[in-house]
């Protein structure tokens, strides 16, 4: 979790390429002129209005179209991890963003989900988690779709992170997790597993907790 959440906050941070003074100004002009919006997402995320406008001014920057279609997501997920390929678990980050699956991050989605990583409370948190490694939506963690998360998280990390992976380290992963989150032994995990089992997790919950005064 800490991967989603640190490189997206790094890219808010980012120091932007020069402008000119007149593409500042219209873009100020376009923050400043949808107030409806703003005050829209203040009362649906825990960002206050200022934080808003500049989250948006970075989203911006990055996709001037003021959309993130899957491809330019990758690209720009991909250069926080140059030592490996992000692009497998880019695609599954992108679907977790994009809840009404319209194949593109409009910068609403992008702060609704940035809010409950940074600022939600920790079953939210946890509940947009479960979300991201339930890949095919059916309310179920199944080994399959787990092993496809970690593989997916070793190939981003890369060789130098991992340099003597042994082959079967995904599997033991995946057996260690349902281990602790299997409660009922039925081979999948539900959501109320995931939940309590990462509360039960010290570990777990530190992590839930580092990123909240980011912004």
């Amino acid at each position: 979790m800490g991967a989603v959440v640190g490189t997206l906050t790094m890219q808010t941070k980012q120091r932007r390429p020069s402008r000119d003074k007149a593409d500042d100004d219209l873009e100020m002009t376009m923050v400043c002129h949808r107030p409806e919006g703003l005050d829209q997402l203040e009362a649906q995320t825990n960002f206050s209005k200022r934080e808003l406008q500049v989250l948006y001014r970075g989203f911006k920057n990055e996709c001037p179209s003021g959309v993130v279609n899957e491809e330019t997501f990758k690209q720009i997920y991909s250069q926080f991890f140059p030592h490996g390929d992000a692009s497998t678990y880019a695609h599954y980050l992108f679907n977790a963003f994009d809840a009404a699956h319209s194949g593109s991050i409009k910068f609403e989605d992008f702060v609704t989900a940035l809010s409950i990583l940074l600022r939600g409370t920790v079953t939210e948190k946890l509940q947009w988690t479960f979300n991201l490694y339930d890949i095919n939506r059916d309310g179920y963690i199944n080994k399959e779709e787990m092993t496809d998360i970690v593989r997916a998280i070793y190939d981003m990390m890369g060789k130098y992170t991992y340099p003597v992976l042994k082959t079967d380290a995904p599997k033991q992963h995946v057996d260690a997790f349902f281990q602790k989150m299997d409660k009922n032994r039925d081979g999948v995990v539900t959501l109320d597993e995931f939940i309590l089992s990462c509360q039960e997790d010290e570990n777990i919950m530190r992590s839930l907790q580092l990123f909240e005064n980011v912004i």
